[in-house]
């Protein structure tokens, strides 16, 4: 890969004023408040609980905490928005109060719900849905200022695995962050990080050419933030539970890394913060 490949890129994000430097990669801490994540040590559904796993990513390097309150899985049970601001907001609210350094992202893909954890003190929306599921989303990121982190999917949770087709994935992929961006910057959003979105609407094969072909999505010149911690993407290959995936998220990272990867959104801080420090001295 040239050296050069992305230089281009806009690598600096404004998180209520405070400028988050992604040059060099960072890595971003799931945290599930729900009870069917597809990956159980990932949840938390009490106050200490949830405290202590913050205090922990934290010390282990991680510069965002992700917090989602709707499971996304293939096949997941549908909630309200009132029961995933519930969930939401008292922990955006203690972590702000124990934390105040952290920055939060809130994984939702419905407008009202972020802009009420924007208020009680999140700092990034991060909507697997990039505005699909939605019609309000994209105004709503440009009314409030802060970064939006948008995935591609196709369908919803609930059917997006249901036999998806792709002409050319990676083109297709490529055109619709293009028109996403364009709308986005239109209506005046700044700060944008795209995600491609493995294993939501993507076979096991569309998963491993879509990383093969990452390089690709440099052209939007925008940050790209890659998740495949655990995910089927390697349990189906490896033939293993997502609780033994950990060393195939590894390699997956690192691969993600040397393809252009910003930040790494894990369940496992300390293994990823070390994939980075790695694969940058050696740059």
């Amino acid at each position: 890969m040239a050296k050069d490949t992305f230089l281009n890129r806009k690598l600096t994000l404004n998180c209520k004023g405070r400028l988050v430097d992604l040059s060099q990669p960072q890595v971003m801490a799931i945290i599930n408040l729900t009870p069917d994540s597809f990956y159980g040590s990932s949840r938390v559904n009490v106050k200490d609980e949830l405290l202590l796993k913050v205090e922990n990513f934290i010390k282990e390097g991680a510069a965002f905490i992700d917090l989602g309150a709707y499971s996304s899985r293939p096949g997941a049970l549908n909630i309200s928005s009132q029961e995933e601001t519930d969930r939401l907001l008292p922990a955006v609210e203690e972590i702000n109060k124990q934390f105040p350094n952290a920055l939060i992202s809130i994984d939702t893909f419905r407008a009202d719900v972020a802009e009420k954890a924007i208020n009680a003190g999140a700092h990034i929306i991060n909507d697997i849905a990039a505005g699909n599921l939605d019609d309000q989303m994209f105004a709503t990121v440009a009314k409030l200022g802060v970064p939006y982190i948008m995935m591609h999917m196709k369908g919803t949770p609930q059917n997006m695995q249901q036999d998806p087709v792709y002409n050319n994935l990676t083109e297709e992929v490529l055109s619709y962050f293009l028109e996403k961006v364009d709308v986005l910057k239109k209506q005046g959003v700044k700060d944008m990080i795209i995600d491609p979105g493995f294993g939501f609407a993507k076979t096991l094969e569309h998963n491993y050419e879509l990383l093969k072909n990452m390089e690709a999505l440099s052209v939007l010149e925008l940050p790209i933030l890659v998740g495949v911690s655990r995910k089927s993407m390697i349990c189906k290959l490896l033939n293993i539970k997502p609780e033994e995936a950990l060393n195939g998220t590894s390699v997956l990272n690192t691969v993600a890394l040397l393809k252009g990867a910003n930040i790494l959104r894990v369940h496992d801080v300390k293994e990823a913060v070390e994939c980075v420090r790695l694969i940058e001295y050696c740059k």
